[in-house]
């Protein structure tokens, strides 16, 4: 299996990587810090927030291929109250967590280089379902790629690609503990590896959309049944209790 993977060098990124490799897979591992290479793993350096490199590596993506299993997980955040937050950061945010991944992806698609079978995978956010008051335009972000991924679903499957979006909770991530309040609880957030474990098996059994464990799908109900209050559940929890902004 060949796999590719963004945002590689730390995190669910990271776990994904260890996962696939552990199946067997060689992976093609981008992030903007260095990924130790392997036999079975070449690193791409790349700040994903800059178009001019990611068009950059397209060509050594597109070589790489075909892929069996391609996962857009690279995402930055900016928390706190979003007018004091600088056009800049948010320009860098939406180019990272929804940009890039419509970018590579049609480029992969057009280089026809998906395996046949292959599974394409985006990495969206509980927030799609809950809202997320302190982190307006990440949710945002996260949003506009579910639709994006909803939306090829249909012209994928004709190329012989599956579609599936992830909606996880919170991660036990330095970048997660970076952009949450001071009194979180980390022991609260699930484990990139169970998370990888369970990205890799919903994909192996086909899953159009995930929501990785209770919280997940707690919040997916509760987001449905009561969106209101769900929000305001969210602003007390998160925005509430920001003690900094972070980007």
């Amino acid at each position: 299996m060949k796999a590719l993977v963004t945002g590689a060098a730390a995190g669910l990124g990271s776990a994904l990587v260890q996962r696939l490799l552990s199946d067997g897979g060689s992976i093609v591992a981008i992030d903007r810090e260095d990924v130790p290479g392997s036999d079975r793993i070449v690193p791409l350096v790349a700040d994903l927030s800059e178009r001019g490199q990611v068009d950059g590596i397209i060509p050594q993506l597109v070589a790489g291929g075909p892929y069996d299993f391609v996962v857009h997980n690279a995402g930055i955040s900016a928390t706190g109250p979003f007018e004091e937050i600088p056009a800049d950061a948010y320009r860098r945010l939406l180019t990272v967590n929804t940009e890039t991944p419509m970018v590579m992806t049609a480029a992969l698609l057009q280089a026809g280089a998906f395996a046949q079978g292959a599974s394409l995978l985006f990495i969206s956010s509980l927030s799609h379902a809950t809202g997320y008051p302190g982190g307006a335009v990440y949710a945002a972000s996260k949003d506009a790629l579910a639709v994006y991924a909803k939306s090829i679903r249909a012209q994928m499957k004709k190329n012989g690609v599956h579609v599936m979006t992830v909606f996880p909770g919170p991660i036990r991530t330095e970048h997660a503990s970076r952009h949450a309040p001071g009194s979180a609880r980390a022991d609260q957030r699930m484990d990139p590896s169970e998370l990888a474990g369970r990205i890799v098996a919903a994909a192996g059994r086909r899953r159009k959309v995930l929501y990785p464990g209770p919280q997940a799908r707690i919040g997916r109900i509760a987001g449905a049944l009561a969106p209101g209050l769900t929000t305001r559940f969210m602003r007390r929890a998160i925005f509430e209790k920001l003690d900094r902004t972070v980007y």
